[in-house]
């Protein structure tokens, strides 16, 4: 704006000056500039003519750490060339999808693609691409927007656990690991060719006819009973920044609980009490599964209501033989009794802790390193005097490794 005002005055003052002279060279001049900014802008106003553009993004749904790729193709339907086009979508990813300049020929098309990393979890916004042109001298530009903005969500990172183990359920009909039953139960998970004996309603006729021979189905016994996961959003609690908070440990170790937990044909139900309290009915399943990821991916430790209170006001949720996970990296006391008394109402307690002093990252000899350390060693100690089972987060160590213990051992050390 600024270059196309200087321009304008400075075509003032040569006008002036021609007409006040009367000097041939001004007068030529002036017409080498009208020549000049006329040609410019009939260049800007042509330049997005007859184009056809478009892109593709290869996914809307991700976790964190795999790449978003964006494909883009322009095409050039005029016989007059495109000297210089600029392609590119705004959006709100962390890392920007890159643009590109190019040009076209007379009926020329271009095709490429642009791959970004998902650093971060969240709900993102990737808005219509962008075409803009001008000319050489900078004088004038025009721009066009194509297609309509996509959402893109961003999951947290799930990681395998494979020596993380929720316990069996105390109510009777349940096991651990699946055992092949001879009983029918609400579990079918594969089908075998049909041998004497096997019950007539145990064929499977669709398998059967596609087989050309009598296929069963075969059943295992229910696994556990439900999972309820209790995600602590409270704002006063949670410390670190970026990746390595106690917020994203948190989020990461429910996502990951849960994916494993789904996988083994639990019921997981879940609590994340922000800034509104988000209550996720138990439910098994791969749509159980995207629900938890798109609640997760949006979660924030912008929550005013400690862990001890949601503890409480789930009660009503929970009956006889479920599980009750409990994540916080709250260093208060006063939210262990809650879940201690689940248990006379048997229901199996467990608790992801998320060392607070650690991902503060305080200084060894100072006064707030100090509280926090004993604030920490009390909630460790009255977790082991009502023998609760608890798993220690810190940062930089892969949560598969953390999860595969419980922190009993530890308590003894320290306790000694």
């Amino acid at each position: 704006m600024l270059r196309r005002l200087r321009v304008v005055a400075l075509a003032a003052l040569l006008l002036i000056a021609a007409f006040s002279t009367g000097a041939i060279f001004l007068f030529f001049l002036v017409y080498l500039g009208a020549l000049v900014i006329g040609g410019s802008y009939v260049l800007t106003r042509i330049g997005l003519a007859d184009l056809e553009a478009g892109y593709v993004l290869d996914r809307l749904h991700a976790h964190a750490g795999d790449a978003l790729r964006a494909t883009y193709t322009v095409r050039n339907t005029s016989r007059l060339p495109k000297p210089w086009l600029e392609a590119h979508n705004p959006t709100t990813l962390p890392v920007p999808i890159p643009g590109r300049a190019l040009s076209l020929r007379p009926r020329g098309e271009r095709s490429w693609s642009a791959r970004v990393p998902l650093t971060r979890r969240g709900h993102y916004r990737v808005d219509p691409l962008v075409l803009r042109t001008g000319d050489p001298f900078g004088l004038f530009e025009s721009s066009a927007t194509v297609g309509s903005h996509s959402n893109v969500i961003v999951y947290p990172r799930v990681e395998e656990l494979p020596a993380w183990r929720l316990p069996p359920a105390a109510i009777e009909g349940t096991h651990a690991h699946p055992v092949r039953t001879p009983h029918t139960t609400p579990h079918a998970t594969s089908i075998r060719p049909y041998a004497p004996g096997d019950a007539y309603n145990r064929i499977h006729w669709k398998s059967s006819a596609r087989h050309i021979e009598l296929q069963v189905k075969e059943f295992d016994l229910e696994q556990t009973a439900d999972v309820w996961i209790y995600l602590d959003l409270d704002a006063a609690v949670h410390t670190g920044t970026g990746d390595e908070s106690t917020l994203e440990y948190g989020v990461r170790a429910a996502a990951s609980i849960a994916a494993q937990a789904l996988l083994d044909g639990r019921a997981l139900g879940m609590t994340a009490s922000g800034a509104r309290r988000l209550v996720l009915p138990a439910d098994r399943g791969p749509r159980q599964y995207q629900k938890v990821m798109h609640l997760l991916a949006a979660v924030e430790a912008d929550g005013s209501q400690p862990i001890r209170d949601v503890l409480i006001d789930g009660v009503s949720r929970l009956r006889r033989g479920m599980t009750a996970l409990a994540i916080t990296p709250s260093l208060e006391r006063d939210w262990i009794r809650p879940l201690v008394t689940l248990r006379g109402r048997g229901v199996t307690t467990l608790v992801v802790l998320p060392d607070a002093p650690a991902f503060a990252r305080l200084a060894p000899d100072s006064v707030e390193a100090a509280e926090a350390q004993r604030g920490a060693r009390a909630v460790y100690h009255a977790l082991a005097e009502h023998d609760v089972l608890a798993y220690p987060v810190r940062p930089g160590k892969p949560l598969a490794v953390q999860l595969a213990s419980s922190m009993q051992p530890r308590l003894q050390v320290i306790a000694r």
